[in-house]
């Protein structure tokens, strides 16, 4: 037998081995490699394809804790066994896929276990859609969540670090995350929280495998202090990286191990329950549209607009405001009749803002309040204040939207831009390998007309739609990725737009996370300094190689490149 063929038959016995071991130690859920369960789990929102070998949906904590045992004892005989968690399998950087164990997190842990009116705790395949509506009963809300509100979980939101557009005022997930239960590496579900030095010494003191991670990691924060503390990104938001710079804070005798594993995709070990600060839920919101004919004046605007403290800043661009007006019979089911005549009627303000010219940018203000009194008086405010500098920002239109019912369309036309993209345009298809840069809202008005001779120099059709008011954007561009002309102009555009924010100071990724597509780019962003230690903390957590491998520090783009997708 040649050495091939005996190095494919022993990862074939030991994959089985791992299925036997499983059924032999009462893992409780379903354990599944038929041909059409692997191709659903080849991919999640991304452009990439990997095709796992076998998907399993544990049931409870207990399931969690045995398949990482055996899969860390197989481990010895098989490198290329891993474990790779997912929920909704909605991640846009590819961090939810893998060639060897998917671990369907969706399927059972699903239950709100706890809410009040200042916490909830529940488990990672909790939909936001279902958690939401529950938290708002204690009139309180989590409200990191992202645009993808409706399909995204909330283990996916921790795995991620995710934010969105309540970020510009209440800040990312990381923020909200108080407790964890985690399954480490040994294959031990424990509770991580902030602890006090007192407490940090009590666990350091412990001479098992968490004690030895408490210890690891905060000696290389403590030796590392300054340079730590330095690489921390000079943006509102980060999902680049592990958040090392969070975790210890001498100054207050803090570590909070929770600030570690928010943001690490799964690389470090397994979330089984989350526990959530939450905050009260305003009663009433609503919107001042701006259409701007062009952006020459935004680094003047946008501080006018947050010199007025809004809850929400958004943006979308002329390319999204047109794919709206395309697939308009679209959003007749998400609006109903009554709502997609009004989309219709008010989409153009007085009726007339094309014949003045299309906007190049919309900016979505948005205001919170108790009383809708309160709201429209924010909004009149701001929109009095900008109506004396109209003909210098150029600003083609205002139109108010004093309650949130009103304001409906415009979200539907910005949370929805995405999802039109990957259903309705059948000759190309999504391709987010840009898609959530972030630099400082001074900046833009110099770095999007830049951006855009990028996009314009590959020819790529792609919408800008973001946060504004943090300057965090979400490019999408529309390929043929099944063409190879195609997929070489990924590197190279890539690289130019990379560059182009890394000159700005920015970050790479300010929610999706770094996945395949960014993470071979940590360097660029952190230097090797770092990035070594990104790999320590990787090495410390996971000796052995297990959870969600070629991502974070491991991440090589030949391996994400050779994994773009071909068939559609």
């Amino acid at each position: 037998m040649s050495v091939t063929a005996f190095r494919l038959k022993l990862k074939i016995s030991s994959m089985e081995n791992v299925k036997l071991q499983l059924r032999q130690n009462n893992f409780k859920g379903e354990i599944d490699d038929s041909p059409t369960t692997l191709d659903t789990y080849s991919h999640d929102a991304s452009l990439f394809e990997i095709k796992p070998k076998l998907v399993v949906f544990p049931k409870d904590a207990k399931d969690v804790e045995i398949l990482v045992k055996i899969v860390k004892q197989e481990k010895a005989n098989d490198s290329s066994l891993s474990l790779t968690a997912r929920s909704a399998g909605t991640d846009m950087a590819g961090g939810a896929i893998n060639d060897s164990i998917i671990v369907d997190f969706q399927r059972h842990f699903t239950d709100i276990e706890m809410i009040t009116r200042t916490y909830a705790q529940a488990r990672p395949g909790v939909l936001y859609r279902d958690f939401e509506p529950r938290t708002l009963k204690h009139g309180s809300l989590m409200p990191a969540y992202p645009a993808s509100r409706d399909l995204a979980s909330i283990g996916g939101m921790v795995a991620n670090n995710s934010g969105g557009e309540k970020s510009l005022e209440y800040g990312k997930t990381k923020d909200f995350v108080s407790e964890l239960k985690m399954v480490f590496a040994d294959g031990i579900e424990r509770t991580v929280k902030p602890l006090t030095k007192p407490e940090l010494v009590k666990v350091m003191a412990k001479e098992d495998f968490e004690g030895e991670v408490y210890r690891r990691i905060f000696d290389l924060c403590e030796r590392n202090y300054d340079v730590i503390k330095a690489a921390k990104p000079q943006v509102s938001k980060n999902s680049m990286g592990y958040t090392l710079w969070e975790v210890w804070d001498r100054d207050k005798g803090i570590f909070d191990l929770t600030k570690l594993i928010v943001g690490s995709e799964g690389t470090l070990g397994f979330v089984t329950d989350i526990t959530f600060k939450l905050v009260p839920a305003k009663s009433h919101s609503g919107l001042l549209i701006l259409f701007l004919k062009d952006i020459d004046d935004l680094g003047e605007l946008i501080p006018a607009v947050l010199k007025h403290h809004p809850a929400t800043f958004e943006s979308f661009d002329d390319q999204t405001l047109w794919l709206s007006i395309r697939f308009m019979p679209s959003f007749r089911k998400l609006l109903g009749n009554k709502g997609f005549a009004k989309l219709l009627f008010n989409l153009i303000p007085d009726g007339l803002q094309l014949l003045r010219g299309v906007p190049k940018l919309i900016l979505m203000v948005e205001f919170t309040g108790q009383t809708e009194s309160e709201v429209r008086a924010k909004i009149r405010a701001l929109h009095s204040d900008l109506k004396i500098k109209r003909a210098r920002y150029e600003i083609n239109g205002f139109e108010e939207d004093p309650t949130e019912g009103q304001s409906e369309k415009f979200w539907v036309m910005r949370r929805q831009s995405f999802n039109l993209l990957r259903s309705k345009v059948k000759d190309k298809h999504t391709a987010p390998f840009i898609d959530d840069l972030i630099v400082n809202p001074e900046y833009l008005v110099e770095f999007l007309p830049k951006l855009r001779r990028i996009i314009n120099k590959y020819k790529l059709f792609a919408t800008i739609a973001g946060h504004v008011g943090d300057g965090n954007f979400h490019i999408i561009p529309l390929m043929k990725l099944e063409e190879q002309k195609e997929r070489d102009k990924l590197l190279p555009a890539m690289k130019e737009v990379n560059e182009l924010v890394l000159k700005y100071h920015g970050s790479l990724s300010g929610e999706h996370n770094d996945g395949l597509v960014r993470g071979p780019w940590l360097e660029q962003q952190f230097g090797k300094e770092v990035l070594k230690l990104f790999r320590e903390v990787k090495k410390i957590c996971d000796p052995s190689g297990i959870f969600n491998p070629h991502k974070k520090a491991d991440a090589d783009w030949g391996y994400s490149y050779s994994h773009i997708r071909q068939h559609f």
